[in-house]
């Protein structure tokens, strides 16, 4: 009889245990990056858009430019959501993008409006005209500071290439100035309350592959230095400090800018106090990519994280898990592009020729 009432008992614990369990309740924010791909205006400005509009390379027309608009409002209301996630990103990070502007016009958007998204936007030196930004949602994010740190790199830093490099071109056209500056975008660091809680958020876009991966190297190794400065000067004031730094680094997470400029590690166990964990590592070798080039994908749009936020203690955010956000309408269908992110082209207003990556923090709530 007493058995039989320890094994009554028993299973009494248990199931008061697992009840106490499936109770336990987490809120959940997405934390996200894209890069917009020549996110302009139709109005000439005084950077170099001339390409941009309405009588120039592109066509760019208001038409094309509200379509864009509202392809980019579409993907960044639905980052991240799912049957357990219904809100769109608290935080995004954006590149390309010409102007404070365009972002207004952006957050406008039947689509967005409704989120009430803040703007942390800078123009930078880029010849392009391109910029990084921030956009965040009021309700859930309060800013206390921001700043642009420039990148100062010089034609003299640029390493010799072979003749394959040389071929490969890419977005930076117009990215050197008169003098031996290298004239790239800004890194945006943003500091603020995530539901009370202090976060750090660097926003980066890294040196193009212009002239070669190997002869621009040095370009975005200097990058990913200054945004481990960054986070050095951080953690002097906080040792404990929750840092996020996103980008379309133009590297991969196996690059000497990301795995030593930055010390990015690829799981979590390797990651010391101050370290930081890149969980895009790991998705890339398994196969995923956020964009295609020469029929071979890459993951150049990463978020990585401080120690602080691997930690077991859900008590305060803790990062969960990571994605890529790559819908079937995103994606090109036919032709040499298939599987490709769907881009803009002269006869199609697409969405970018990168897919949005993001991550997710999550709270257990007492």
């Amino acid at each position: 009889m007493r058995i039989k009432n320890l094994i009554a008992l028993f299973f009494v614990f248990f199931a008061i245990i697992g009840a106490n369990a499936q109770a336990k309740k987490y809120n959940i924010h997405t934390v996200a990056f894209y890069n917009f791909e020549n996110l302009f205006d139709t109005i000439n400005g005084s950077n170099n858009d001339e390409e941009w509009l309405p009588n120039g390379a592109q066509n760019w027309t208001g038409k094309k430019y509200k379509q864009k608009l509202k392809n980019l409002a579409r993907v960044l209301a639905e980052i991240g959501t799912n049957d357990q996630q219904k809100e769109s990103p608290v935080i995004i990070g954006g590149c390309e993008i010409e102007n404070r502007g365009v972002l207004e016009d952006l957050v406008k958007e039947p689509l967005l409006i409704n989120k009430d998204y803040g703007i942390v936007h800078f123009d930078s030196p880029d010849k392009r005209g391109i910029d990084v930004a921030l956009l965040y949602q009021k309700k859930h994010f309060k800013p206390t500071s921001f700043k642009n740190i420039p990148l100062l790199i010089y034609r003299s830093q640029e390493g010799k290439a072979d003749k394959k490099d040389t071929e490969e071109v890419t977005d930076d056209k117009a990215e050197a100035g008169k003098d031996d500056r290298v004239y790239t975008r800004d890194q945006l660091l943003v500091t603020g309350f995530l539901d009370g809680e202090e976060v750090n958020i660097i926003v980066n876009h890294w040196p193009s592959r212009s002239g070669g991966e190997k002869k621009s190297a040095p370009f975005r190794e200097a990058a990913g230095r200054l945004n481990r400065q960054i986070m050095d000067s951080i953690f002097k004031i906080n040792p404990n400090a929750k840092i996020i730094t996103m980008g379309d680094l133009n590297d991969g997470t196996y690059n000497k800018s990301v795995k030593e400029g930055i010390g990015a590690k690829r799981k979590k166990e390797e990651v010391k106090p101050q370290g930081i964990y890149n969980p895009f590592e790991e998705m890339y070798y398994k196969g995923n990519a956020s964009l295609f080039h020469r029929d071979a994908g890459d993951i150049f749009d990463q978020i990585m994280i401080s120690e602080a936020f691997i930690r077991s203690d859900y008590s305060s955010f803790r990062y969960w898990k990571a994605g890529i956000y790559n819908k079937p309408y995103m994606i090109t269908t036919t032709g040499q592009y298939k599987g490709y992110p769907l881009r803009h082209s002269l006869t199609e207003i697409g969405f970018s020729d990168h897919f949005p990556v993001y991550i997710y923090l999550i709270k257990e709530v007492k």
